[in-house]
């Protein structure tokens, strides 16, 4: 029995816009500070987009969600309304003297 071809063409449609929408990020520059903060703090962390081709993972300031041995550091991201604190994981910082 031949499969029929609006049977897959809306397979295809379903398929296509399930993928676009796993893969869509947030984008900082269309939130505020307060928008992007909040989502932030309701995730514990999240992948945002900041510029037309870059992204990073943002997380809580105080929460687990950094591996060790990183910990959240300082971040400012361009948001609709200026440049917003957050917080990112990286490597603590041990300019300690010998």
């Amino acid at each position: 029995m031949p499969i029929r071809p609006a049977v897959l063409t809306a397979a295809g449609a379903i398929l296509f816009a399930a993928t676009a929408t796993a893969y869509a990020r947030p984008d900082t520059r269309t939130m505020t500070c307060e928008q992007t903060q909040l989502l932030i703090q309701s995730r514990h962390a999240v992948v945002l987009t900041t510029g037309r081709n870059t992204y990073d993972r943002y997380v809580r300031q105080f929460g687990n969600e950094c591996d060790w041995p990183e910990v959240p550091t300082t971040a400012y991201v361009k948001t609709r309304d200026g440049q917003c604190l957050v917080h990112r994981c990286d490597e603590p910082v041990s300019d300690l003297p010998d």
